[in-house]
């Protein structure tokens, strides 16, 4: 089925599907914590699009706009893309009282800006802890007009409709894969690609939520291995890419993280 927004979606009949999981335990949130919340963007929404982790358009990849960019103490390099957060205005009048909070997902990086002072413009500057929020998000929880509060933020699992997606790019020699709608801890760190000629192919970490391997893989099925950073656990999914796949199109599983 093709999106009118450019993207094409590919979804697998279960009887392709063979799929692995350990027994572990569920991810669970963290305990609260305090940092302090700005936005970024308008209401649309629309300078969310993209960003560091690669998530192309954010509507019809499933993220919409409750997402935010982290500071970098939070982005770990990209391997906290696709987490989820519970994020509570606390502590000032901008806050909506009757909002106990909004659960947002990280799509993007909050850059340092060195050039202002961390407590006073640089609120991204390293070791902050910092979330810059797409305005829709913000204003679930706070007055706009406030551009900066104090939260309460904690990680909590991330419910996910469907399964794990695969958004491939590259070429013939070389495969970049972009990894969304992950469940559970919402993060990955490390995969493994094999096809059916192959055996398994350990990816490189490209950036943000994209994997890579140099290998000839066209005109093979394709099977992943997912491990998540937050709990180590892995998915084994055989056989979920047909033979026939194509650069430019993104994948649907029917298995997620929990």
């Amino acid at each position: 089925m093709a999106s009118s927004l450019g993207f094409n979606f590919f979804f697998l009949p279960l009887v392709f599907a063979i799929f692995t999981r350990p027994t572990l335990a569920v991810f669970r949130p963290s305990p609260w914590k305090l940092a302090h919340a700005t936005f970024y963007g308008d209401e649309t929404a629309s300078a969310t699009m993209g960003g560091a982790c690669g998530y192309g358009n954010l509507f019809t990849n499933g993220y919409g706009t409750d997402t935010v960019a982290l500071s970098s103490t939070l982005f770990n390099n990209g391997y906290a893309c696709g987490t989820c957060f519970q994020i509570k205005c606390v502590q000032s009048k901008a806050c909506y009282a009757n909002v106990k909070y909004t659960t947002v997902t990280a799509t993007n990086l909050c850059p340092p800006n060195w050039s202002q002072d961390s407590n006073a413009g640089g609120w991204c500057n390293p070791p902050r802890v910092h979330f810059d929020m797409a305005k829709p998000a913000f204003m679930k929880i706070a007055w706009w007009k406030a551009g900066i509060v104090p939260v309460a933020y904690r990680r909590v699992p991330c419910a996910k409709k469907g399964g794990v997606r695969f958004s491939f790019q590259g070429n013939g020699y070389w495969l970049l894969v972009y990894v969304m709608n992950v469940g559970g801890g919402g993060d990955v760190y490390s995969m493994a690609v094999k096809g059916s000629k192959t055996g398994w192919i350990t990816m490189s970490h490209n950036w943000g939520a994209s994997y890579q391997a140099f290998s000839s893989l066209g005109g093979q099925g394709l099977s992943f291995r997912i491990t998540s950073y937050t709990t180590r656990e892995t998915l084994t999914l055989w056989n979920v890419i047909p033979s026939n796949w194509q650069v430019g199109l993104t994948y649907n599983t029917n298995f997620n993280f929990r």
